[in-house]
């Protein structure tokens, strides 16, 4: 156990990776020592700009990014985090818009144009609401994880200092996405019946989102080439043991919902081109 190879750890608060930052899970080859990022996304910024950490939890367009930008970093296809998508966009209570399609010619924020949760609102809206994405302005609030990234045109930087929902609250934005916890104070959803119509949406596609992974050091993948079964096997350890109720680890069971992602992305300027998913997930291909 002392010989055991030691991997900074980024993880966010989920109860499903609990008995990896308790220490219940053990390795006889690996040992996680945990930093923790608050928020989380710091960490993402830290991993693909060539900070310390060894293993993170990583968004999945900001992985994308990487692996377009040649970042080396390897994508593990355990998604650590997921949720349907069409409640968080969200309008003022008083707004005058009815439907998705009202909000053309008008102007919609989010924290980043490559939040993974933009990507999955934004192509929802375009492929179920028929939504033209780009008659829509959007502002955004900080660049993207991955530094060589340029936002597209028609995508602008709100300077002003004003939060997302201050601009939403102020008419200066007729609405906003990718709020992680959506405080429902004078907003409504934009898309009607919302919780009900993303789970018709899930169960109609059989696409179930998927909005982190796990990303490696790809030298550690090519030093220690049994490094990604143990991980994979401790994540799963670590998911059974905690009880809680996931959808399945590996790539075949999300590998849908990632290549929409992907697929998203490129239609969406993120990627010149349309990315597959066993590009970036090698070790499981």
């Amino acid at each position: 156990m002392a010989d055991r190879l030691i991997l900074r750890t980024a993880l966010g608060k989920h109860d499903h990776v609990r008995p990896l930052k308790d220490g219940s899970i053990q390795s006889d080859r690996v040992r996680l020592e945990m930093v923790e990022f608050d928020p989380l996304p710091k960490a993402f910024r830290h991993m693909v700009r060539g900070g310390d950490l060894d293993v993170s939890e990583m968004a999945l367009t900001t992985h994308l990014l990487a692996h377009h930008y040649r970042k080396p970093l390897t994508a593990l296809p355990l998604p650590l985090w997921r949720r349907l998508h069409h409640a968080n966009l969200v309008c003022a209570s008083g707004a005058t818009i009815a439907a998705p399609k009202d909000l053309e010619g008008k102007k919609v924020g989010v924290r980043a144009y490559s939040q993974t949760t933009g990507v999955w609102i934004r192509g929802i809206l375009a492929s179920q609401y028929g939504v033209d994405l780009g008659k829509i302005t959007w502002v955004t609030m900080e660049d993207a994880h991955v530094a060589e990234y340029q936002d597209p045109p028609g995508v602008v930087r709100h300077t002003g200092g004003k939060s997302l929902r201050e601009l939403l609250l102020t008419g200066e934005l007729a609405a906003i996405m990718g709020e992680r916890d959506v405080d429902p104070n004078n907003i409504r959803p934009v898309i009607p019946d919302a919780e009900a119509a993303g789970e018709k949406w899930s169960r109609d596609t059989g696409i179930f989102p998927v909005n982190h992974v796990v990303s490696v050091r790809s030298a550690l993948l090519h030093e220690h080439p049994w490094l990604a079964d143990e991980l994979m096997r401790m994540f799963e350890e670590a998911r059974v043991k905690s009880g809680v109720r996931t959808l399945p680890y590996g790539l075949e069971p999300n590998r849908a919902a990632m290549q929409m992602l992907l697929d998203f992305a490129a239609v969406q300027r993120l990627t010149p081109r349309t990315y597959r998913v066993d590009e970036l997930f090698p070790k499981a291909a």
